[in-house]
């Protein structure tokens, strides 16, 4: 990863930001996730995982598990996720995440570091405190946990059904990062997305999160809910920033009802307005960034002494499907219903359904149901806009010593779809440099999507930028 010269603050230019406030990627992925096709087999994968053991210098692990049971749902809520009250259905559930985990471990070799661990959801403290003690240590039975002291093992916790002592006892097993949902504090905008929780309760599972030794907390908000004023959110943002998280994601909400069902709860009436979001996105940055956050890319900010922000500056930063994370170079071994990996040239997804994911492991099977082997063509195009997505540069000579392409030949078009943003001051473009201004910051995603080849026709599927 090319190296950001300096920590660029971002530039809140509002017009700018409301012209290009147009529906784009996440960039989570390359290829994204609609690309991935029904042909993708369980044999695809194997060989993905047999290809990764052959590489000369194997790379290191991360996993993510997918938990994907929720007690109550949050009507914004976009997720893979099942509601129910009964907690009989996570022994059920670990029966089969087991025998998942222990048919794709074995296909490693034992030797092959892992660095990287993220429970998500879903709500993964829907697992009882057994539960989850007993999961990650079968993980550690499996696989060989790395003991480095820059190993990164995160969860994601809902304080509306977990407490503090929940907190400190999954950190006093290894859990050294947590994230945790607020979205927004205020009572109206909470009542209107259905989450009802308080800021004492928020600081309960942080303060016991610190006290087993976590080492980063990640809040989480959403601005462009039902309900949200910019006097509300501003009061929400002094409320988080005394928390003093090392981490803010700030996300955008996306009102795709048609395609979430959980969404349909939500008057369209009650969103703000495209002024009013603008100025909710104004709020994140102007009020974020003096408070001593440094912006990471797109929606997430972080204090300087975060591993997120020191990753950024040495160029460790990468891309994946929870946001920034801090080890580049690993392969994404996915586990659970719904779970996406990323192993050697291929992605592989799983059965997106509890029934089929059940079936497939109850008949012998791996729950592959589909993904993408990738060309050299979308290889090229993911380390790009990789280097794009997490720092902002792209320096061409050394993305030719890496791919064997003429540059300026190769992404001619994708050039000549990048010169607007050029000639609007959002990037700067060299024979030798492609660099995102301040002025840019905001858009990263609208300058990657110069570069992807799949984006014709893809748009309207696609979450707005801002």
């Amino acid at each position: 990863m090319e190296n950001r010269a300096a920590l660029v603050a971002p530039q809140f230019d509002r017009e700018l930001i409301a012209r290009y406030d147009v529906n784009a990627p996440r960039y989570t992925s390359y290829p994204t996730a609609l690309h991935f096709r029904d042909d993708f087999s369980e044999a695809d994968l194997f060989d993905c995982i047999r290809a990764s053991n052959d590489d000369p210098i194997p790379r290191d692990l991360s996993t993510y598990i997918h938990v994907p049971f929720c007690l109550s749902p949050c009507f914004y809520c976009g997720c893979a996720r099942i509601i129910t009250h009964d907690k009989r259905k996570a022994d059920t559930y670990l029966t089969r995440l087991y025998r998942e985990i222990e048919q794709v471990a074995a296909r490693f070799d034992r030797d092959r570091r892992l660095v990287q661990l993220h429970f998500g959801g879903g709500t993964p403290n829907f697992l009882n405190i057994t539960q989850m003690l007993e999961l990650i240590e079968s993980l550690g039975r499996h696989f060989s946990f790395s003991r480095d002291a820059g190993r990164e093992f995160g969860i994601e916790l809902d304080p509306r059904f977990c407490d503090g002592d929940y907190a400190r006892q999954v950190a006093e097993a290894g859990i050294n990062r947590v994230s945790i949902g607020v979205q927004d504090f205020d009572p109206a905008v909470q009542q209107a997305v259905n989450r009802i929780q308080s800021v004492e309760e928020t600081a309960d599972v942080m303060q016991g999160a610190r006290k087993g030794g976590v080492r980063s907390i990640n809040l989480d908000l959403i601005y462009g809910l039902p309900k949200q004023t910019p006097e509300g959110f501003a009061r929400t943002l002094e409320q988080v920033i005394a928390l003093k998280p090392d981490r803010i994601a700030a996300y955008g909400y996306a009102h795709l009802p048609e395609r979430f069902k959980a969404q349909r709860q939500i008057d369209k009436y009650d969103l703000p307005d495209a002024t009013t979001r603008l100025t909710l996105l104004q709020s994140c940055v102007s009020m974020l960034t003096a408070a001593g956050y440094v912006h990471i890319g797109v929606d997430h900010f972080a204090l300087p002494g975060d591993d997120l922000a020191q990753a950024l500056v040495n160029g460790t930063l990468q891309r994946n499907f929870q946001g920034y994370s801090t080890h580049a170079a690993c392969d994404l071994i996915g586990f659970g219903m719904s779970a996406i990996s990323r192993i050697a040239r291929g992605f592989s997804q799983n059965a997106k359904d509890l029934p089929g994911y059940y079936m497939a492991l109850d008949n012998g099977r791996l729950p592959v149901a589909r993904g993408r082997l990738l060309s050299e063509d979308d290889l090229l195009r993911s380390d790009l806009i990789q280097q794009l997505m997490c720092g902002g540069v792209l320096d061409i000579p050394s993305f030719e010593a890496r791919h064997p392409v003429e540059f300026a030949h190769y992404f001619r078009q994708s050039l000549a779809r990048l010169q607007p943003l050029v000639d609007d001051g959002l990037v700067t473009c060299s024979s030798q440099r492609i660099e995102t201004t301040a002025r840019g910051q905001l858009l990263l995603r609208n300058i990657a999507q110069c570069f992807d080849a799949y984006i014709e026709g893809s748009d309207n599927r696609y979450s707005r930028a801002v």
